[in-house]
């Protein structure tokens, strides 16, 4: 069975209703999810779910999906403050989306087979999509509890013009997921890669290909059921209630169901170089790699 790639989109609205301008970074305009679109489909994806908002469902069919119809079936799927549990109801006040996990949990209805879920504004690589793609697709029909993610080098993964925030990634003997620590400034100190501490002071991270999560996970549809129910848990704890900016992220999610036992998270290696633009400064280094991939012929110059 052919995986489905889930592209969490719904941060691609502006404050005010309409699509946020995508910017162009390729020859021909492509935006960064055309070429992880192109990359999913090079490594055997069958299909695509974008999670949005609804204010901006028609201009993203028009102007997104339209693309890519006759290359690979496309479906959407609408994340909302008020798509909570029942006997939930959302704080007044609050404007800010639930957080990454919940976006997961839209997909429930739509994706019944195994998935990789990626944030939209992340330039990936195709090496990421072939290693995810084969786990994935390689799981035994109807497979649970068994998950991974692509651990990028975090040497890979820095912006030349400021610190980034990472998901730093521990793993056990048997290659799977142990921890994952959010570590929120991330640069180069002296030649050595290093976080920020508590106490403000930077610690060594431990090394160039230390694993980090760029949010490039695999599932299988079991997830969806231990999301909806820690939800619950996420929900009825007062201070996530009061905190009208609280999020579910998915390593809260999976961090629970490695140290509950109940699913395993192996961690797939690629030498793919991430890249986003993460300062305004770093938009003329992407437009120049994205064109060397094309010269080197790795990317047709129109990808749709």
């Amino acid at each position: 069975m052919k995986p489905t790639l889930f592209l969490l989109a719904a941060g691609m609205g502006s404050r005010y209703g309409g699509l946020k301008q995508l910017d162009g970074l390729g020859p021909n305009g492509e935006t960064i999810m055309d070429y992880s679109i192109y990359d999913a489909i090079q490594a055997g994806f069958g299909k695509l779910v974008f999670v949005i908002r609804k204010d901006f469902e028609q201009e993203f069919r028009d102007k997104i999906i339209s693309k890519y119809e006759g290359h690979i079936p496309c479906e959407l799927v609408f994340q909302a403050l008020d798509a909570l549990p029942e006997g939930f109801t959302c704080p007044e006040g609050r404007e800010k989306p639930w957080g990454t996990n919940h976006a997961v949990m839209m997909g429930k209805d739509v994706i019944k087979e195994p998935f990789c879920v990626i944030n939209c504004d992340d330039f990936y690589n195709r090496d990421a999509f072939m290693a995810i793609g084969k786990f994935l697709s390689e799981l035994p029909e109807g497979a649970t509890n068994q998950y991974a993610m692509v651990g990028f080098r975090i040497g890979n993964t820095l912006s030349e013009n400021g610190s980034v925030a990472r998901g730093v990634c521990a793993k056990d003997d048997k290659g799977n997921l142990s921890a994952i620590v959010e570590r929120t400034e991330i640069m180069k100190v002296d030649g050595e890669i290093c976080y920020k501490d508590e106490n403000g002071n930077w610690t060594p991270v431990g090394g160039e290909n230390t694993p980090v999560s760029m949010n490039m996970w695999g599932f299988t549809p079991d997830y969806f059921a231990y999301s909806e129910e820690f939800f619950k848990t996420f929900l009825s704890n007062p201070k996530n209630m009061e905190n009208l900016k609280s999020e579910f992220f998915i390593p809260l999610m999976v961090d629970k169901l490695i140290n509950d036992g109940t699913a395993t998270v192996k961690i797939l290696d690629t030498t793919s170089k991430w890249f986003g633009v993460t300062y305004a400064a770093d938009r003329d280094g992407v437009v120049a790699r994205i064109k060397a991939l094309v010269d080197e012929g790795v990317y047709p110059a129109k990808l749709f």
